[in-house]
């Protein structure tokens, strides 16, 4: 049923709103007859003759320069085989997607209906103009050896067969990391690969280029150890081929410093790996089942150094560490092939990376206190946002230093904020704060879940492993949208007008009514209220039966906020709460607020505004540049709603002088460095990008992030709330099912966080 499911899902996922994962867009303005006339004919012309004149004026003219091909034949789609060139379109469409999202870069698809070598490589090179790189994907060995090589040779663009090189890159600078910790000269290693596949191969042929003795290297495929005796090598096996009799993979183990797997899972066994020699290093890659189990091998040998291709153990080989700043550092320097040279930056780039400071962004998406460079942290994680500004000029450099390089880059410096701001544009948050909720989930309570929506997003929270739902409603309601759903996991359902949750209610009632008898309360109105879900759930959160609530899809704001106010209130020290909304929008993640509570706050209102917004910044690891905007700049005028503004920000830089604040400011300042340097080169702002805006009062704020939603298709997440004591958020009316997802996930969250910080004040 599950399977079945995920099937559903996967393709639900593919096929709607529209087919396929990727589309173009312009990036001219085509509004008017005279934009028409400049992007086709009859201005198209001018550039055209610059062309033909000067060939590279393409670069100029063109969109080449950050548009790569991603091309198969589809004979060696990963865990698939030979699956023909139409359905390997699907994976050549998401390899497009990790291109733009993780170096935006451009990407059409290609799909080779061609399994023979000539004419597969005459029809890229027949291509080859329109693209400033060709990423070869999911061809199989060995004719993606020879079809890369001769790309290489007959094309002036980057050419890179992913499949063989993305690993080799990735898991080599995780092996110069494993082995500074081993304590072992990469000249002295005894290496044991399981696979001879395209992958295997490129990893032992860039490992001998790091240092590996070809003469220490034993290969092994389906049919056993490569031996010169045997006929059916290619000349690329042949290369690690031994004399004599072949052994078997447990004797090759025996005294090896390193297991590299390419080939199947739980292939290694216990006993081989006890035989290897101190300090092993096992990079068992195999997916989705490693050759050994990562839990099974630290059981077995505390001393080992291991990496897997599996997010959800540590060290994990991800080729999206690589190729996408791999062709972007390429592609900026117009380079005309992606060289030794240039890979081995690469590898080198990561490597240094893993030793670095870690920031409390990728700390917080991993739940990690300190994620410190070691044993269990020997590469960068995916989610890391320097991979973009270390690796992409890295090859950049070794492109230009190895002389292939047609646009050098001389501004260092820009070019990495550059690269900084291609970042901008995608919802990295969103996986950022999933991937936090994961590493600890927490029991969120859904009140809604009899409708088809929250259950939806309590079925995705659930299977995710994003959090435990918690379902409150109708129950044979809940039920039955659980059957249409096909969400078959036992969850705990309540509902709390039904004689089963007597008891709870009824003790629920009675503290309720204990805390608020001398404000008119009686017990009669508590245990009539407690049969209400959102009191019902509020009071669960209370009393530790559930660690995070999230409500209101189905009703106002202000009824589903009554309540919590009641019952939860406010955490120590906090006089004012608020409501922020992260937006996902192009020039990346912005914190608006307060969007929800406070209809017309007085200047101490905002300042505590701006500092909450600040705090909830940075609990996803952003450092808060915040601008606290109005309809006039800097005094300009002297109207009551400017003046609370100024008010505020002066007690800010008086009294948290550190803090990145200013205004009043109006919003095109904020958010225009070049227009804020140049008018107010004295403010706090200026050099920095603005990341929250606080605005005056709600009316402006609410009003301006649900325009930025709709106009623009802007992802939000929020309102979430502020200065709640414990982990409680509300769904704007009719929240989408994404929407509810993500604030689940902010629930979970926040739920981690004050967990820490009760544990931290009983210490």
């Amino acid at each position: 049923m599950a399977d079945d499911k995920k099937r559903r899902e996967a393709l639900l996922y593919h096929a709607k709103p529209q087919p396929g994962k990727i589309k173009v867009v312009p990036t001219k303005k085509y509004a008017t007859q005279r934009d028409l006339s400049l992007a086709y004919s009859p201005g198209v012309a001018e550039p055209c003759i610059e062309i033909a004149k000067d060939v590279d004026k393409v670069y100029k003219y063109t969109a080449k320069g950050n548009l790569v091909a991603v091309i198969s034949n589809g004979t060696a789609v990963l865990g698939l085989g030979d699956i023909g060139p139409e359905a390997s379109k699907p994976v050549m469409e998401g390899k497009a997607l990790l291109f733009k999202i993780f170096s935006d870069i451009d990407v059409f698809d290609i799909e080779v209906d061609a399994t023979d070598i000539d004419k597969f490589v005459d029809t890229v090179k027949a291509i080859a103009p329109t693209f400033g790189g060709i990423n070869l994907e999911d061809i199989k060995a060995p004719e993606s050896f020879e079809i890369e090589r001769r790309l290489v040779e007959e094309l002036n663009i980057p050419v890179m067969h992913d499949d063989q090189h993305g690993t080799a890159i990735i898991s080599s600078a995780a092996l110069l990391n494993a082995l500074e910790l081993a304590e072992k000269k990469v000249d002295e290693i005894k290496l044991v690969v399981s696979g001879a596949g395209s992958a295997a191969l490129a990893c032992a042929n860039l490992y001998v280029l790091l240092g590996v003795k070809p003469e220490n290297v034993m290969m092994f495929d389906v049919d056993g150890m490569l031996v010169t005796s045997r006929n059916d090598l290619s000349d690329l096996q042949r290369r690690y081929a031994k004399e004599g009799e072949a052994k078997t993979l447990a004797e090759a183990l025996v005294g090896a410093d390193m297991f590299l797997g390419l080939s199947a899972g739980n292939i290694l066994k216990p006993e081989m790996l006890l035989t290897m020699a101190n300090d092993p290093i096992v990079f068992a890659m195999a997916n989705p089942v490693p050759e050994i189990d990562y839990n099974l091998a630290i059981a077995t040998r505390e001393d080992i150094i291991m990496a897997t291709g599996r997010s959800d153990y540590p060290n994990q080989v991800n080729n999206v560490l690589g190729f996408p700043y791999i062709f972007r550092g390429a592609l900026d320097v117009r380079a005309t092939k992606i060289n030794e040279a240039m890979k081995m930056a690469a590898v080198k780039a990561l490597a240094s990376l893993a030793k670095q400071s870690v920031p409390e962004q990728v700390n917080i998406a991993y739940g990690e206190t300190k994620l410190n460079f070691g044993r269990e942290y020997i590469i960068p994680k995916p989610f890391d946002p320097r991979l973009i500004a270390e690796v992409a000029p890295a090859v950049a450099k070794a492109a230009m230093e190895s002389g292939v390089a047609q646009n050098p880059i001389t501004d260092w410096d820009r070019y990495k904020d550059e690269l900084l701001e291609r970042l901008g544009s995608d919802n990295k948050m969103v996986r950022l704060l999933a991937n936090r909720a994961k590493t600890a989930p927490k029991r969120v309570v859904f009140a809604e879940a009899d409708h088809l929506d929250v259950l939806k997003a309590a079925q995705i929270v659930h299977e995710e492993g994003i959090g435990i739902p918690v379902l409150l409603g109708n129950k044979e309601i809940i039920l039955e949208l659980k059957e249409e759903l096909g969400f078959d996991a036992e969850v705990e359902i309540l509902d709390p007008k039904t004689k089963e949750e007597d008891e709870r209610r009824l003790r629920f009632a009675d503290t309720y009514w204990q805390a608020r008898r001398r404000r008119g309360i009686t017990l009669l109105d508590a245990q009539k209220w407690m049969r209400e879900r959102n009191y019902f759930a509020a009071m669960m959160v209370n009393e530790g039966e559930a660690d995070a609530l999230v409500t209101g899809y189905s009703r106002s704001y202000p009824s589903v906020v009554k309540p919590m106010m009641e019952l939860i209130g406010k955490a120590p020290g906090v006089t004012r709460m608020a409501a922020a909304n992260m937006m996902m929008t192009p020039r990346g993640p912005m914190f608006l607020s307060d969007t929800a509570i406070n209809p017309n706050p007085s200047a101490d209102d905002l300042a505590k505004i701006a500092l909450m917004t600040a705090k909830t910044a940075k609990l996803f690891g952003l450092e808060p540049v915040i601008a606290m905007v109005s309809f006039s700049n800097f005094g300009s005028s002297k109207d009551e709603s400017a003046a609370k503004v100024r008010e505020a920000v002066a007690y800010l830089h008086n009294y948290y002088p550190d803090m990145i604040v200013d205004g009043e400011i109006q919003t095109d300042f904020a958010l225009n460095p070049d227009m804020l340097k140049s008018k107010f080169p004295f403010s706090k702002l200026a050099g920095h990008k603005v990341n929250t805006l606080v605005f005056p009062n709600l009316e402006s704020a609410n009003i301006t992030y649900k325009m930025l939603k709709e106009l623009y298709k802007v992802d939000s997440i929020g309102p979430i709330m502020m200065g709640m004591d414990k982990p409680v958020h509300i769904f704007q009316l009719g929240a989408s099912v994404e929407e509810m997802v993500n604030m689940a996930a902010v629930a979970v969250v926040d739920a981690q966080e004050k967990e820490k910080r009760y544990k931290n004040v009983k210490k």
